[in-house]
C-alpha cells in the first residue's frame, strides 16, 4: 500500500486498522500482526506500535503482557456507546455555546447551516456537517475536551461517512435544532439534540454494519430511523 503524502503515519495506521475491524476482517478477540501490519504499509514497527497505544486508549485493542495487541469487544453494544459518547462531549462544547453564543460564531453556523438545506450530494454534506462541528469545538472545546471527542470519532471514520450523509434528511432537522438551542440560550436542549443526533447515527451505522454482515443481526435491534 503506497504511502499517503500529508497523513501522519501513526494516522494512517490507526485509519487502516479501524477498516479491519470495520470490514469484519479483525473481529473481537483477534490478535492484531504488527508486522504484518508495518509490512502492508510499507511503514516501520513504530508507528504501528503508536497507534496500538493510540486504539487501546480509544477501546479498540487491549494489550496483554508478552502476548501481544487484541481487538476490544465489538458488538452492537459497542458500536452504539462510541456514538452516545461522541454525542455527550460534543453536548459539552454546544451547552457552553448555548450559554455564551457569539455573534460570529452564530452567522457562521447560520452559513452552514443554509449549505446543510440545500440538499447537496452526501460528500458536500458530510463537509458541512463536519463544519458546523468544528465552529462550535474550535471555539468553546478545550484541548482535553477536543482529544476526547477525537477518540470518541474513531468508530465513525470516512469510509462509513455515506452512511450518515445519505440520511441527511433525517440528520438535517438536529442541526437546525442545535442552532435553535444555541441562539435561544438554552444549553440543556442543546446538549440533547447532539445526543439525540449521536444515538441516531449510531443505529444508522450499526444498521449498516449488519447489512455488511459485519454483526450479526440482533433481535432487539431497531430500525435505524425510529426512536428507541
Amino acid at each position: 500500500m503506497p504511502k499517503k503524502y500529508g497523513v501522519k503515519e501513526k494516522d494512517q495506521v490507526v485509519g487502516h486498522i479501524v477498516n479491519l475491524v470495520l470490514t469484519g476482517k479483525l473481529r473481537s478477540g483477534d490478535r492484531l500482526d504488527r508486522n504484518e501490519i508495518a509490512e502492508e504499509l510499507g511503514l516501520s514497527r513504530a508507528p504501528v506500535q503508536e497507534a496500538v497505544v493510540q486504539l487501546e486508549h480509544d477501546g479498540i485493542l487491549s494489550t496483554r503482557y508478552h502476548r501481544g495487541a487484541y481487538v476490544e469487544r465489538f458488538d452492537h453494544q459497542s458500536v452504539l456507546e462510541h456514538h452516545e459518547l461522541h454525542g455527550v462531549l460534543n453536548g459539552i462544547a454546544s451547552g457552553r455555546a448555548a450559554t455564551n453564543p457569539t455573534d460570529d460564531v452564530v452567522e457562521r453556523l447560520n452559513g452552514v447551516l443554509e449549505s446543510l438545506r440545500s440538499r447537496v450530494d452526501s460528500k458536500r454534506f458530510q463537509q458541512s456537517a463536519a463544519k458546523f462541528r468544528r465552529i462550535i469545538n474550535d471555539t468553546y472545546a478545550g484541548p482535553r475536551l477536543q482529544a476526547a471527542i477525537s477518540a470518541a470519532s474513531t468508530l465513525m471514520p470516512r469510509n462509513l461517512s455515506s452512511v450518515y450523509t445519505d440520511s441527511h434528511d433525517q440528520l438535517l432537522p438536529f442541526y437546525e435544532a442545535e442552532l435553535a438551542a444555541i441562539t435561544g440560550r438554552d444549553p440543556d436542549r442543546a446538549r440533547a439534540v447532539c445526543e439525540e443526533r449521536s444515538r441516531l447515527m449510531g443505529r444508522i451505522t450499526l444498521a449498516e454494519l449488519v447489512r455488511r454482515g459485519v454483526l450479526p443481526p440482533s433481535p432487539h435491534q431497531t430500525h435505524p430511523l425510529r426512536s428507541e
